[in-house]
């Protein structure tokens, strides 16, 4: 009778680790301790283990490989995101996949569950989607990369968009002003609810709130920060501040206040989020949030990890680095 081809899962049961674990262990990727490395080479030399690069895929069931759902790449963000998505999995040995998720073309549960990855990054979910219980009811790992759930029930990882918020709210207060506009993005987005809960309970602590005819809610587009911002100072009580909801809001806020020849700052303050790289342009010079993507991405490629290993889900919170003072900010005229 043939003798039994020895396979990683046999080593992975000998050693008391998931056969990821024995794949890194056995190639010395960073992201296995020590003594775990140890228990997997004593365990692989026991059973006479000898991996076959060729049949790895075959043999180990993995393919090295993560998705990265991120939305099409016309949003400046999302390069500047997937890109230490990418390195941080390259450190740990794995491809990354990028998987565009469109407005009129979603990306399925069954386009990422067909054995093509080993792990799944979700950057756009909304905060009631239902792919990330469908991708656990598949045993597909999977982490929210700056997006939470209402339920929290997948891995997470996102900035601390609330005290980012917050962060706004305070500085325009101090710059003297009391009649603050809004341009939050969609409510189905939990970036956008929780720097628009931010702001409002900084007002609150000033005694002030953001008037209804002062508030838009749209997309975290170009021509979207444009509209929103043309409706809500093209009036005579238009806000002498404008907090938006992202960078590329606000860029379009600072052309629609161009087009309607409203003097940034000397007439009025724009505020972004995230300083994406196009924010610090001398020709745009924003007033923005900062926040650390690389320190997002190295945690959420860390909880995958985490995922892919069998652990339970967990949630981490990246706080912002800070506000930074540029030059689309100012104190309100008299």
């Amino acid at each position: 009778m043939a003798r039994r081809t020895v396979t990683g899962f046999d080593v992975a049961k000998r050693a008391g680790v998931s056969q990821p674990t024995v794949s890194r262990a056995l190639r010395n990727l960073p992201g296995t301790s020590a003594a775990t490395r140890e228990r997997v080479l004593a365990a692989a030399l026991d059973l006479n283990y000898i991996p076959s690069a060729s049949g790895r895929t075959l043999s180990t069931r993995t393919t090295q490989r993560v998705a990265i759902v991120a939305e099409q790449l016309t949003n400046p963000f999302y390069p500047e995101l997937v890109e230490p998505l990418r390195n941080a999995l390259g450190e740990h040995g794995y491809r990354a996949v990028l998987v565009a998720d469109r407005p009129d073309d979603p990306v399925t549960t069954d386009a990422l569950a067909d054995g093509s990855y080993d792990g799944v990054l979700l950057c756009t979910v909304t905060r009631r989607s239902t792919l990330p219980r469908d991708l656990t009811e598949r045993g597909i790992a999977h982490v929210l990369v700056n997006r939470i759930l209402d339920v929290p029930e997948s891995s997470s990882c996102s900035f601390d968009n609330v005290t980012g918020g917050r962060l706004v709210g305070d500085f325009l207060c101090q710059h003297g002003h009391r009649r603050i506009g809004a341009l939050h993005g969609t409510v189905d987005n939990s970036t956008a609810r929780d720097r628009a809960l931010g702001l409002r309970s900084a007002l609150r602590g000033h005694g002030l709130h953001v008037r209804r005819t002062h508030l838009r809610r749209v997309p975290f587009s170009y021509d979207a920060g444009y509209r929103g911002a043309v409706n809500l100072l093209d009036r005579p009580d238009r806000p002498s501040a404008l907090f938006c909801g992202n960078d590329v809001i606000a860029i379009g806020a600072l052309s629609a206040a161009k087009a309607l020849r409203i003097n940034v700052p000397e007439d009025l303050t724009i505020v972004g989020f995230d300083d994406i790289g196009a924010a610090g342009w001398g020709t745009v010079d924003l007033t923005t949030v900062q926040c650390d993507r690389d320190e997002l991405a190295r945690v959420s490629v860390e909880l995958l990890l985490r995922a892919i290993d069998g652990a339970e889900p967990e949630q981490r919170v990246i706080a912002p680095t800070g506000l930074i003072p540029r030059g689309t900010h100012g104190r309100p005229r008299r």
